[in-house]
């Protein structure tokens, strides 16, 4: 298969929403999220941030796996330091959306005691979802 890079850029520019690619309909939704209720900015850090965050937790983890870095004590403390960079910006999605931590969690487990009744994991039941299992 020959793949055209070019034509895919066009494909790619036609399937991409104004607000991704032009900063005044970006800004513009930004505000109309904004007045909607939606505390944008701190959920866009909190967002970026898990990403990240999370990204750099697996990067330690990929390395111990697939290039290896030792488990020892230092690579276990660095895990928990990007633990925590995750946690803060978990902390910041809780202020954004205005739920405790606390209700995160609850809430948590009765999706999964839902998807898991008995409080036992099955591969089907983590393949094979209701319509409303998200």
């Amino acid at each position: 298969m020959t793949i055209n890079f070019n034509r895919y850029e066009e494909f790619v520019a036609a399937v991409t929403s104004e607000c991704s690619t032009n900063f005044v309909d970006f800004a513009d939704r930004i505000g109309d999220l904004d007045r909607q209720g939606a505390n944008i900015e701190r959920l866009l850090t909190a967002g970026v941030g898990i990403n990240a965050e999370g990204g750099e937790f697996l990067e330690i983890i990929k390395k111990m796996v697939f290039q290896g870095k030792p488990w020892n004590e230092d690579n276990r403390e660095h895990l928990i330091i990007e633990l925590g960079d995750v946690m803060w910006y978990v902390a910041q999605a809780t202020m954004a959306l205005d739920i405790s931590f606390d209700e995160v969690i609850e809430r948590n487990v009765k999706k999964l005691e839902k998807r898991y009744p008995g409080g036992s994991f099955e591969i089907n039941r983590s393949e094979v979802r209701a319509a409303n299992d998200r």
